[in-house]
């Protein structure tokens, strides 16, 4: 049964130690599915659909963004899931911890201006046919906040070539939004199988148009619009 808009998909949002943006994800993915907060030393995932791995911090990221995280027990399950193909979200740190584990390629590395920056982003959707992103077309603008210090998207000229040659490419800094000094505009990839996908602005921030946008609410929207 099509799980679309009909509350049957079920989110599960990881929780680490100093994690703040988990309730923002919790709330947003409740406006089109069921969610629950699964803290980071659980041993299962407790039969969620997706699972959102969410910006704001973990176990103080005083090594490395994501660098201790990654490496959490919940993590280990998470890796599982998306092996056999569920639906993995990475925000902000969430995608740092991503990459770290190897479940997305590249690696977020400081701004170029080595300061914490928030702002509100353009961003233009370049793969629309994800497990995060079906709901758009490709060419979308996306108004969504970023807010990182390290937030520059890295990874080797072969690799982006591939990325790109892949359609990888999930979502790049509009013209003049780049602020962080990703290479080639990138604000967002995907696995090969694009059921994985990690992006450093919020769109659990942006789900209201009360709160200036509700773009954002299209990547869950696009999570529970993919068949059971």
């Amino acid at each position: 049964m099509p799980r679309g808009g009909n509350r049957g998909v079920k989110f599960g949002v990881v929780r680490f130690p100093g994690t703040c943006d988990e309730v923002d994800a919790y709330l947003a993915a409740s406006r089109v599915g069921d969610a629950e907060i699964l803290w980071h030393a659980d041993a299962d995932l407790k039969g969620v659909d997706a699972v959102i791995v969410p910006g704001g911090f973990s176990y103080g990221d005083h090594l490395r963004v994501g660098a201790v995280a990654r490496f959490a027990p919940v993590m280990a399950e998470v890796e599982t899931f998306a092996a056999d193909g569920g639906l993995v979200l990475g925000i902000c740190n969430g995608f740092q911890v991503l990459c770290e584990a190897g479940l997305l390629p590249g690696a977020l590395l400081p701004n170029t201006s080595l300061k914490f920056t928030c702002r509100q982003v353009d961003l233009e959707v370049v793969n629309a046919s994800t497990s995060w992103t079906n709901v758009t077309a490709v060419g979308d603008v996306l108004s969504i906040p970023a807010k990182h210090t390290t937030g520059r998207y890295y990874a080797p000229d072969a690799t982006l070539d591939e990325l790109e040659a892949n359609g990888q490419v999930v979502l790049k800094y509009a013209p003049g939004h780049n602020f962080n000094g990703s290479v080639r505009d990138i604000a967002g990839v995907s696995n090969a199988a694009g059921n994985v996908v990690g992006l450093m602005p919020h769109p659990e921030h942006a789900v209201d148009p009360l709160t200036g946008s509700a773009d954002g609410l299209k990547l869950f929207a696009s999570a529970a619009a993919v068949p059971a």
